[in-house]
């Protein structure tokens, strides 16, 4: 497993495991992020990635998106 910022732009990905502390994990899936769903890195500019998850575009910055694992 590797953290999803290691995914290049336009690669579609399933989520394996959801990492961090009960709220961090709630957090992500209420926008989406959970285990099985498919997730699209739409770009990574800067510090941060927009992910595509469940027909919604998701602004998450390095930090958070380390805690998806692929």
């Amino acid at each position: 497993m590797m953290p999803i910022t290691m995914a290049k732009a336009g690669e579609s990905v399933p989520i394996r495991k959801i990492t961090g502390n009960d709220a961090t994990r709630r957090h992500l899936a209420e926008l989406g992020f959970v285990v099985g769903e498919c997730v699209t890195v739409v770009s990574q500019i800067g510090g941060s990635m927009i992910l595509s998850v469940k027909d919604s575009r998701i602004a998450l910055d390095k930090a958070m998106a380390n805690r998806i694992l692929i």
